[in-house]
């Protein structure tokens, strides 16, 4: 029963949206904030230096404080912020989807936990279905009626 919520598209859907609600409110409020998120779907632009980037673990603790907490910003699903990474402190633009985020922690305690294991390709996948169900229909000039 656990599984099928934690895997439940719906499930997914009300945990980014919690996860969104939390960031804005700590953006807000000015209260720094660490994110631990998975790096299967976070971008980095530039890309960073395969020295670096093969330092981080598949989980990956970001700590959102100085400037790169002020230039954090939410925007269509995806949090963004600069950030300096390796002795270099090489800058790059860091943006990961909301519903990779594991856990929002605030002063080394855990304030957020995402238990959603649903896949953003589920939603993707969903989307996509969607708008070729409404192509397929829109298709046949008949079916223009429908819409008035």
């Amino acid at each position: 029963m656990l599984e099928n919520v934690l895997h439940d598209r719906d499930f997914g859907v009300a945990m980014e949206r919690h996860v969104e609600d939390v960031l804005e409110i700590l953006l807000k409020k000015n209260i720094c904030f660490s994110i631990l998120a998975n790096m299967t779907d976070i971008n980095f632009e530039p890309a960073l230096p395969k020295k670096i980037r093969s330092t981080f673990r598949s989980i990956t603790v970001f700590f959102l404080a100085g400037y790169t907490f002020e230039s954090c910003i939410i925007d269509k699903n995806i949090i963004s912020f600069e950030a300096g990474f390796g002795q270099e402190n090489y800058s790059s633009l860091v943006s990961i989807s909301l519903s990779s985020i594991l856990q929002i922690i605030v002063d080394e305690t855990p304030i957020l936990i995402n238990l959603s294991v649903a896949s953003k390709n589920e939603y993707k996948n969903k989307k996509k279905g969607i708008k070729r169900s409404m192509e397929v229909l829109l298709s046949n000039p008949e079916n223009e009626k429908l819409l008035k």
